[in-house]
């Protein structure tokens, strides 16, 4: 197993992490081609079933990072074992988590189908939507298993140091979905008209395929995969041991939409205008932010694997590089705001007003991303290192004990300049405590 996954505990750092991060990125891109096709195409049918896409966003947003906390979690034990056990060990464990996801997914289909109308009311959902959410959810409740499966098993396929494979079966996944989806919501050539339900028939096969390839992946090729379960004790401690990262972090993931909900009602307040401009500046940034994103997962694996054999030196210069690197490109992306930031928010909207609002908040916030990354970055190592409370507390300390109350105080006193400063100031923050916070950890550890 070292020998097979010595590419991260061996060799130059900074290119190693470059050829990891590059598939991540391609991985990446292809869940945002996956969400974003489905808006466009059921955008075209009608106001009603975009609203009722709208209505399940919250619901759809929980299920994808409880998904990806489990993802998470699985990643943070494979990776620190893959180098230090047997490989059947690693299998039995890799076994584990996918057994794990299955039964979460009973869980929440049973839930999600009892409780659809009751909670989508609760939602604010009329009585004329309820039926086209209702086409929507009964259909992607059932298909559940094929997003949870995937996101955990590309993560056990990730921790062995191979970010290709799972990058590739995203974007084959989305290209199967952007296929799928006109055919069936509009009934193109012999495929029935199905509106809503076709959207979420496309998301079920296309996730259902990429499931298949992943499986196939686990068990032929890299031979990580057994049927084979150890008794109830065990595997009771392998998903305590899985949960002990995957809950936390699937928190974390939920903690950022929720503090931007806030921040979007106390921007409300400037008008329509500003809550346009907004939703535009989310997108950018996550855009601006989608390199140091990948970096920040393929840390994670990094530092598994070296804290795995306990290579603390390695994980230093690791951490170091990964900093370097964030800053630097936060300074690339804070020198084209000042530039071009017009230019681009004038490709967003035509709005005088919503273009000078989201180029102002690119030319201040844009000099606190490269804080803002080795913040992620640094949350993906505690996790990746088993410390997944101190990545919790460090979005705790950026969103709610930050940016909210900077943005409310702020924004009563300079408008809505200050909300600005308020991202501005949370960031370089907690970027500083992040990067603080890992040297004394892992010196303390050692």
């Amino acid at each position: 197993m070292q020998e097979r996954n010595k590419i991260l505990t061996e060799g130059p750092i900074s290119s190693t992490l470059a050829k990891l991060t590059w598939p991540m990125i391609l991985g990446m891109l292809g869940m945002m081609i996956f969400n974003l096709t489905d808006t466009y195409f059921i955008g075209k049918v009608g106001v009603d079933e975009l609203a009722a896409i709208g209505f399940t966003f919250p619901v759809v947003m929980m299920i994808a990072s409880i998904s990806m906390g489990m993802g998470i979690g699985t990643a943070s034990l494979i990776s620190r074992m893959i180098v230090s056990e047997k490989k059947s060990v690693v299998r039995q464990y890799a076994a584990h988590a996918l057994a794990l996801s299955v039964v979460i997914i009973i869980i929440f289909v049973t839930i999600g189908q009892f409780t659809l109308e009751p909670l989508f009311r609760l939602l604010g959902a009329s009585q004329d939507i309820l039926p086209l959410i209702k086409d929507y959810m009964v259909i992607w409740y059932w298909g559940m298993i094929f997003l949870v499966i995937p996101m955990v098993g590309n993560n056990i396929i990730r921790a062995t140091g191979d970010t290709f494979t799972p990058g590739m079966i995203m974007i084959f996944s989305a290209t199967i979905n952007i296929i799928l989806d006109p055919l069936l919501i509009f009934g193109i050539g012999p495929f029935p008209e199905l509106g809503l339900k076709g959207a979420a028939i496309a998301t079920v096969i296309a996730r259902g395929i990429g499931m298949i390839v992943t499986l196939y992946i686990l068990i032929r090729r890299k031979k990580l995969l057994t049927f084979y379960l150890l008794d109830l004790v065990e595997l009771i401690r392998t998903w305590k041991n899985i949960l002990y990262v995957a809950g936390p972090a699937a928190i974390s993931l939920l903690i950022t939409p929720l503090s931007i909900g806030i921040i979007t009602r106390i921007i409300a307040e400037f008008g329509n205008e500003a809550v346009a401009a907004f939703g535009i500046i989310l997108r950018l940034e996550m855009l601006a932010l989608l390199i140091i994103s990948a970096l920040g997962s393929v840390m994670m694996i990094f530092a598994g694997q070296n804290w795995g054999l306990g290579n603390r030196t390695r994980l230093f210069q690791g951490i170091k590089i990964a900093s370097l690197f964030s800053l630097t490109w936060g300074v690339f992306i804070s020198i084209l705001c000042i530039f071009a930031a017009q230019v681009i928010a004038g490709i967003f909207s035509s709005n005088p007003t919503v273009v000078k609002i989201t180029a102002g908040y690119l030319v201040i916030v844009s000099f606190s991303y490269g804080f803002q990354g080795i913040m992620m970055m640094g949350m993906g190592i505690f996790n990746g290192i088993n410390k997944p409370f101190i990545a919790f507390n460090m979005i705790i300390i950026r969103m709610i004990g930050l940016y909210i109350p900077l943005a409310w105080l702020t924004s009563s006193w300079i408008g809505l300049e200050g909300i600005f400063w308020s991202a501005f100031t949370a960031n370089l923050i907690s970027g500083a405590i992040t990067y603080l916070f890992l040297f004394k950890k892992i010196k303390a550890d050692n």
